[in-house]
């Protein structure tokens, strides 16, 4: 009875969604790219990653896009979801298909091929692709001159600290895409996805940039209280004072502003 008693009322949204319209992301690059298309206005809806620009945090917000909950997102009254090829759960996708909502994943690999594929697939399903075409070029070109720039093969780690443990970037991640693309060798690379880190094995590896978010930094209690913890205070990076601040989606999430973020890593003296 409660099984059937929630389905009618999922029906009862989604027909009234059908009659609203609106677009609801999922994924911060993914809210990122549309909003640097123009097309901010047709957002009704985002999620817990989509953190720029500031507008879109100012939104109604589903959840996390690896975790989606049909419910909540149901309520929002969408006609289509783009979302992260990386979100789920899958059966959650499945079961706003079958309410009738349009759900289109897009590519989101950690590589600069993915991003420009990811522009191009949200450009058409919002009826622009004559912007997203200029935006990929935008993108390209400003990548290039920043790859023109001279860099230096430090020994990088990317750290977050969410829930008080740092765990650091391997490989196949967006940062560790990033790190190469700045000239940098990831200590970590050996490694899949982020995993927590020792303070023994920090040390052994000893980086010589630390490269962290701001969400860290407010988990850490402040940049301090970050660079005097165990595992970050006795490292060349800190020594030297070669830790780099920058936002959680610049770091983490391989969109359209990832020139700013190789710049940024390259003019570490």
């Amino acid at each position: 009875m409660k099984k059937l008693f929630l389905s009618a009322c999922l029906a009862l949204l989604t027909s009234v969604a059908n009659a609203a319209g609106g677009v609801v992301s999922l994924g911060g690059s993914v809210t990122e790219i549309i909003y640097a298309l123009g097309q901010g206005e047709q957002l009704i809806a985002t999620e817990y990653s989509s953190l720029y620009p500031e507008e879109a945090s100012e939104l109604p917000q589903v959840g996390y896009y690896r975790a989606v909950g049909v419910e909540g997102l149901v309520s929002t009254m969408p006609t289509l979801v783009i979302a992260s090829e990386n979100s789920g759960p899958k059966e959650a996708l499945e079961r706003l298909t079958e309410l009738g909502i349009e759900v289109q994943l897009v590519s989101d690999q950690g590589t600069l091929d993915s991003l420009y594929e990811r522009i191009a697939q949200v450009a058409q399903l919002l009826d622009a692709e004559e912007q997203g075409e200029r935006l990929r070029q935008e993108v390209k070109t400003a990548v290039a001159e920043a790859m023109s720039l001279p860099s230096k093969p430090y020994r990088a780690a990317l750290v977050i600290n969410r829930t008080g443990t740092f765990q650091a970037a391997g490989g196949a991640t967006s940062a560790n895409e990033l790190m190469r693309l700045a000239g940098f060798e990831n200590i970590f690379i050996e490694q899949q996805s982020y995993k927590p880190i020792s303070k023994e094995s920090f040390l052994a590896l000893q980086p010589e940039v630390i490269i962290t978010t701001k969400a860290s930094l407010e988990t850490s209690g402040g940049l301090e209280q970050f660079k005097n913890d165990p595992t970050i205070a006795n490292t060349p990076a800190t020594t030297t004072g070669k830790i780099v601040v920058m936002d959680d989606l610049l770091a983490l999430g391989m969109g359209p502003r990832v020139s700013e973020a190789i710049r940024l890593l390259r003019s570490v003296p």
